[in-house]
């Protein structure tokens, strides 16, 4: 006899298990099982006539920017900085950075909670996205540019210092911006084109942040050919970084302040505290999608951080590209259009899933390709214009599929709310956009700290060195354990993929049930 235990509710809802026979098909009686009040537990002031508008879409796709600047500096230039540049071991700079991600590992979850409870005149968002601006904005500044003379311990002390404050300050506006693109509509098709915008303008920031950083921060000189280990460029990079992210968080927010009258508010005030984040928190690991699209994200995004660390020493040592080379990497958004422009295309046609596992293909058999064409000396020599062309061009079609790939896990998730909802009575954007923002965390957390350790006590890569001093075999090393056994584990991510079971069919049901507990309400 089978059985399975349903999520933590506020009232009994019975629940289909995944492996029943009837998987996927909800129980007529499903609408009408929970009381009438655990469906008015969140209530819109107005009810939006229409489409979201082109203008909202934008508006909120400016939220985008922040973390993906940060990201990208992250990913980029912190450990560069720190150890090359600074001369400080790669794997102590990695493990302040891994602190620091232990820090997000509780302030997420505590802020989602916090977030989804809150009832105030600007809504459950905003007043915490006002909030993170100046510490985050001033935490970068001094994060990327220290001061001279500190010692190898005094360096680990100001990197652990302000990664934790750009952590913590990053967590207070993502979370909630973050959980805004479920609230804005409740429509199949519209969520995926608000996170296409999302993405889109995210993807634009950076491509344009980076050809100015290349072409002005760090551009060749005399002193320095290799423009990315000039130590007099971080400051200015420091400041312009801070700049950007103050001013993206404080548009988007300002900017959206119309649209706080139709996203739901908790009707009743929330106790909020280590007990209510546990109890929210439960509610969510025990729905089973959304546990397999965060241990997949999860492990995806650290996968991703290590590629992302090791992406700039490979641009440095690896190819022998300079600062003026890499700025051609920003045609590459070309690939995030393309994917962006297939999305509303190949979605009529085929499920999320299978959308998202054939993008996680094409991403792992092209990572490995690439880097196993050039240690068997099948590409043009470092040096040729060819090759320079011909990674650009297999840039255009890895973000093609990374593209695809993260429009739809964040569909996915938003098509796992809608689920619990179902289950439990709760709207738990913040919770689960928590998870989503400690995954992309992740990203420059387990990933660099991963990277730190791979560079100092594996690979053997020297510290404050040049692309003409670094030995041939250590450039091979480089190769094989950052561009062949790390992107095989992505193979980890993939299978957990294939366990999610919310299709096209099932979502349509969960929206229906849903429809007729509105209108009994």
């Amino acid at each position: 006899m089978q059985t399975c235990s349903s999520a933590w509710t506020r009232a009994p809802t019975p629940r289909l298990c995944a492996d029943s026979p009837r998987a996927g098909r909800l129980p007529e009686t499903t609408a009408a099982t929970l009381p009438a009040d655990t469906a008015q537990a969140y209530q819109r002031a107005a009810e939006r006539e229409g489409p979201v508008p082109v203008s909202v879409k934008l508006y909120q796709a400016i939220g985008a920017l922040p973390d993906t600047f940060k990201n990208w500096a992250f990913n980029t230039f912190l450990l560069l900085l720190y150890n090359q540049v600074l001369g400080m071991p790669a794997s102590l700079a990695s493990l302040a950075l891994m602190i620091a991600l232990v820090f997000d590992a509780i302030t997420d979850p505590l802020v989602g909670s916090f977030s989804d409870g809150l009832r105030s005149r600007w809504g459950r968002r905003h007043p915490l996205m006002y909030l993170s601006a100046l510490p985050l904005a001033v935490s970068l500044l001094c994060l990327f540019s220290p001061p001279a003379a500190l010692g190898e311990w005094g360096l680990f002390g100001w990197l652990l210092c302000f990664a934790v404050t750009t952590r913590g300050a990053m967590t207070l506006f993502l979370v909630p911006w973050s959980a805004l693109f479920a609230e804005l509509s409740d429509d199949y098709a519209e969520r995926s084109s608000i996170i296409t915008f999302r993405y889109v303008m995210g993807a634009v920031g950076t491509v344009v942040f980076a050809w100015v950083t290349w072409t002005y921060i760090f551009p060749s000189s005399e002193s320095y050919p290799v423009g990315q280990l000039n130590p007099q460029a971080y400051p200015v990079f420091a400041l312009v970084l801070a700049a950007v992210v103050l001013l993206s968080v404080l548009l988007t927010t300002i900017l959206t302040m119309g649209e706080i009258k139709y996203l739901r508010q908790p009707l009743h005030k929330s106790d909020f505290g280590l007990g209510s984040t546990f109890r929210d928190l439960l509610a969510a690991v025990k729905n089973r999608d959304f546990m397999v699209l965060f241990g997949g994200l999860l492990v995806s995004s650290v996968l991703s951080g290590i590629v992302a660390a090791f992406e700039i020493y490979f641009h440095t040592f690896f190819w022998g590209f300079t600062s003026e080379d890499l700025r051609w990497f920003t045609l590459a958004i070309i690939g995030a259009l393309i994917g962006s422009a297939m999305i509303p295309v190949i979605q009529r046609h085929f499920d999320k899933k299978h959308i998202l596992l054939t993008a996680m293909v094409f991403s792992l058999v092209d990572g490995v390709a690439v880097i196993s064409l050039r240690l068997l000396d099948i590409l043009p020599a470092n040096g040729e214009p060819l090759l320079l062309q011909l990674l650009i061009v297999n840039e255009v079609f890895r973000l093609v599929a990374l593209t695809v790939t993260i429009i739809m896990f964040v569909s996915m998730v938003a098509d796992t709310l809608d689920a619990q909802e179902l289950d439990t009575g709760l709207r738990q954007e913040g919770v689960f956009s928590a998870a989503i923002s400690f995954s992309g965390k992740a990203v420059s957390g387990f990933g660099v700290l991963i990277t730190g350790l791979l560079l100092d006590y594996v690979i053997g890569f020297p510290q404050s060195a040049s692309p003409d001093t670094v030995a041939t075999e250590t450039v091979f090393r480089l190769g094989v354990v950052g561009g062949i056994i790390v992107p095989l584990f992505y193979i980890v991510p993939f299978y957990m993929a294939t366990r999610y079971n919310i299709s096209r069919q099932r979502h349509a049901e969960i929206r229906t049930a849903l429809a007729e507990r509105y209108q009994q309400s």
